[in-house]
């Protein structure tokens, strides 16, 4: 394969992760609303998020690698982005909320509106 066909292949596969990157769980823990979304190969400060009543979304860019001698394979993403519709109505109002990132994951935890916890004693 010629070094030509071989950058373009790598440019094609990086486009196709972009677009069907990050995969996301979404689910409820008591009265939150648990986002958890892979995001490895990112630093922290690299990923920006916006949550209000409707969605959730992750964007993520970081710079290409520069490396000495011939690079084969170029397929971890640069940027990633995505729109998570929430399934229940949450508090997005002007308290901050809290995310963790550890291990390349992001884990966001939002509290649901209307929703409680009954301590049973």
């Amino acid at each position: 394969m010629s070094r030509e066909i071989g950058r373009d292949l790598a440019t094609k596969s990086r486009q196709f992760f972009e677009l069907m990157l990050p995969p996301a769980d979404v689910f409820e823990d008591g009265s939150d609303l648990v986002i958890v979304v892979d995001l490895p190969g990112f630093r922290k400060e690299e990923i920006k998020t916006r949550l209000n009543e409707s969605a959730f979304t992750v964007h993520a860019k970081r710079d290409v690698e520069e490396r000495d001698g011939i690079s084969y394979m170029a397929q971890r993403p640069l940027r990633l982005s995505k729109r998570i519709p929430l399934p229940v109505k949450v508090e997005a109002g002007d308290e901050e909320i809290a995310g963790k990132y550890e291990d390349g994951v992001l884990t966001v935890r939002i509290p649901i509106r209307g929703v409680g916890r009954v301590v049973i004693q």
